[in-house]
């Protein structure tokens, strides 16, 4: 079976580390800040100028002024500093980002990513996509395997406009957990209940398959 957005959450949040400064981008990224181990510290940005976002809030804790970029309400753990968004780009584009969570539409076996536009169909911008591929030292796009129309988002060269060139290193989807070497999707991990058979029908990039490939195991966050 696929994972759910809430599962591709605990995933990625395995991969925090005590010290991190984090970008959690909008859609299923936000959620990896409700699943942090409750034994690691780490600060979760947010471009808009937050830096110490908490979990999502309980209704008895919502504050409309407190938002992410995505425009979710979210809490602040002590510790936490508000600032410009002008102070928040300067952090980004300055490398201070140890990883960078976002989603994308494609992303391609040179670890291209395409993530902001589809010609023909309405666009807000950009964002800060842009700036966050280039600046972080570390980059995780967390997207579904395919599209609405079954086809597949990990491809031999991206088709729309890129957000960023030879950026991506790990994918998670909800079928998988990829990383792009040498020209090539290698898999490292297997949602529970779904088979390399799967996967390989659905990616179109070339596919490297290991001997052994294990079975996902979750992160139990501080506040899951």
């Amino acid at each position: 079976m696929a994972l759910s957005r809430e599962q591709m959450a605990m995933r990625v949040a395995r991969e925090l580390q005590d010290g991190y400064y984090v970008n959690l981008g909008i859609g299923i990224p936000t959620l990896v800040a409700n699943y942090v181990p409750a034994h690691i510290q780490v600060m979760l940005q947010s471009e808009n100028g937050l830096l110490g976002m908490g979990p999502f809030p309980s209704a008895a804790e919502v504050d409309a002024d407190m938002i992410n970029a995505g425009k979710q309400t979210v809490t602040a753990i002590p510790g936490a500093s508000i600032f410009s968004s002008a102070e928040s780009f300067a952090m980004i584009r300055g490398g201070h980002v140890d990883l960078t969570v976002l989603g994308a539409f494609e992303v391609d076996v040179q670890g291209n990513i395409a993530s902001w536009m589809i010609p023909g169909k309405l666009v807000k911008g950009m964002g800060g996509a842009m700036d966050l591929v280039a600046g972080a030292s570390n980059i995780i796009v967390v997207m579904t395997h395919a599209s609405k129309d079954g086809e597949s988002k990990l491809l031999p060269h991206c088709t729309l406009p890129l957000t960023g060139k030879g950026c991506v290193t790990q994918i998670l989807t909800d079928l998988a957990w990829l990383e792009v070497q040498d020209g090539a999707f290698v898999l490292k991990e297997l949602a529970p209940g779904v088979s390399i058979a799967e996967v390989q029908a659905k990616t179109a990039g070339k596919l490297v398959i290991p001997a052994q490939v294990p079975e996902m195991t979750f992160a139990t966050g501080a506040n899951s």
